[in-house]
């Protein structure tokens, strides 16, 4: 990418969006296309046509996405599979209408069969049944990476797609409700030890295996993938190192500084056994994370106690 290309960020606002508009402005890129939803709705096809029409982006990372935790996505599922839809399929066909160079679409690791063999290589892709409490959003991002396939098969189109693994970082979603599991813990430990609770109860056994990506690090895998891969594999982007959901737990703990027990509701959902990302590709191409759990939770609690957040 030519430092005065055109380059579209759609989602800037959000967690992954804005660390890509980060690293692009890090980089040099002088170039920048921006719009919150106020300005430009992605769900509606005439606006996007109406926008790419207008300001002819040369490089579109698409990282605008309706997303949630384990209880959004089992609560939202309508929202969560309608509004990723139209945000795919307005985003991909305005591209290639308006002859886009190259586009990166993210998609997520929930995507791959509940029971797919781990660590989760891209050609488990479609190769199973889905976790049932995200299925709806999974479906949506399932649907993108395809029409990125057809698009590419059908017209030639250097459209391209990426798988990354749980994120956590600055600009994340911190509201019980709808939030992840990392903000979410933080913040159980956060107002615990505000409120000098002797103890806290955690959804599930704990026992869930999960893999833990930095935001920044994803938006620098995306810049490099733009520059680096063409092809029809949505490639996984993760550490390759995963944890149980317990020891996450613990982390957070410490890093937030709770001292009093933990207890785990086994009548609530765990999700998938596991959910660890094969990143061999990633690494042939030359890319590896560089930041390690305990120094990405402090961040993230910065972040936190500072307003660098939601909910």
């Amino acid at each position: 990418m030519d430092a005065k290309a055109r380059i579209y960020v759609a989602g800037h606002t959000g967690m992954v969006g804005s660390a890509i508009l980060r690293r692009l402005q890090a980089e040099g890129f002088q170039t920048l296309l921006t719009r919150d939803r106020a300005a430009l709705d992605l769900r509606e096809q005439v606006a996007v046509r109406a926008f790419f029409a207008a300001e002819r982006p040369e490089y579109v990372f698409v990282a605008a996405a309706k997303v949630g935790g384990i209880r959004a996505n089992d609560t939202f599922g309508a929202d969560f599979i309608h509004d990723n839809l139209l945000i795919a399929a307005n985003v991909v066909a305005a591209a290639h209408e308006t002859g886009v160079k190259k586009l990166l679409f993210l998609g997520s690791s929930c995507i791959y069969p509940k029971f797919a063999p781990q660590p989760m290589r891209e050609e488990s892709f479609l190769d199973g049944k889905l976790e049932p409490t995200n299925e709806p959003y999974a479906v949506a991002k399932i649907a993108g990476i395809t029409m990125c396939r057809a698009y590419r098969r059908q017209y030639g189109d250097d459209f391209i797609s990426a798988m990354p693994t749980n994120l956590y970082g600055p600009w994340d979603n911190f509201d019980l409700e709808n939030s992840h599991v990392l903000p979410a813990l933080m913040r159980r430990f956060h107002e615990a030890k505000q409120a000098g609770l002797p103890e806290v109860t955690l959804w599930g056994t704990g026992s869930p295996r999960r893999e833990f990506l930095h935001v920044d690090d994803l938006a620098d895998a995306c810049v490099r993938l733009m520059e680096r891969y063409s092809g029809d594999l949505c490639l996984n982007v993760g550490t390759g190192e995963d944890l149980t959901i317990a020891e996450a737990a613990e982390a957070v703990r410490r890093v937030v500084g709770y001292q009093g027990a933990v207890r785990w509701d086994s009548s609530k959902p765990d999700g998938a056994p596991r959910k660890l990302l094969d990143v061999t590709r990633l690494h042939e191409l030359g890319w590896r994370h560089r930041i390690g759990l305990e120094e990405g939770l402090r961040s993230l609690y910065e972040a936190f106690l500072d307003g660098r957040r939601r909910g």
